[in-house]
């Protein structure tokens, strides 16, 4: 299994969402603390049920998250919301298309036990799909109250979570009417796993992780 060294030679990064606005509230802090302490970062950035209406939200915020990363590769596919497991052949196909790119040294993708069946199928085709790497599974807050208790977090500075929450906001305008969709929710959960892990600035993003490899120097 891979482990991730953020001082150790060029980095890829695999960033896989269901929706628009996934990987932004589940990881972006982590993804854009890592590229302002890094300037050799690749990041693979793969939305997989993007809308019409949403394909400009989706691409402005990976515009906006990427912008200091060295290289990029977005993708943007066109299933439809909330039908992903009933299309899992053709979700399936796109998968094994990942493994043309750069082998990556982290992948952040969705929790395996959210309550969003896209979310799941995701979770699970990244597992099927990457099997010797270091994968984080990250949190998305909604209706159903389905968090879990996560096991690795990143700390983040206040700015850090600032810049998360205005591109979030600022981009994916169509979501504003949602109730869970608001900033003081993405603040708040950042606070509340910020003081789990002493956090520093007491902000940070929380992960579930089902195994590592420790290597000893």
């Amino acid at each position: 299994m891979k482990n991730l060294h953020l001082d150790d030679g060029p980095l890829n990064i695999l960033c896989l969402g269901a929706h628009p606005d996934d990987i932004e509230i589940g990881c972006g802090g982590t993804v854009l603390e890592i590229l302002r302490k890094r300037k050799d970062v690749s990041v693979a950035w793969v939305v997989f049920a993007v809308s019409k209406e949403r394909r400009e939200e989706a691409e402005c915020a990976a515009k906006h998250f990427l912008k200091e990363a060295a290289h990029t590769e977005i993708s943007l596919h066109g299933f439809e919301d909330g039908y992903l497991p009933y299309t899992g052949g053709e979700v399936k196909r796109r998968f094994e298309e990942l493994k043309q790119l750069p082998d990556p040294d982290v992948i952040f993708t969705h929790w395996s036990e959210d309550a969003h069946q896209d979310h799941r199928l995701v979770s699970e085709l990244s597992w099927n799909t990457f099997r010797n790497h270091l994968i984080l599974e990250y949190e998305i807050p909604k209706y159903d109250g389905d968090f879990g208790r996560t096991n690795a977090y990143v700390s983040l500075p206040g700015d850090v979570l600032d810049e998360k929450i205005s591109i979030v906001m600022e981009c994916h305008r169509t979501q504003r009417d949602k109730d869970w969709f608001d900033e003081d929710v993405f603040r708040g959960l950042a606070r509340l796993r910020g003081m789990e892990c002493h956090a520093p600035e007491g902000f940070a993003e929380a992960f579930h992780q089902r195994k590592a490899m420790i290597g000893l120097v």
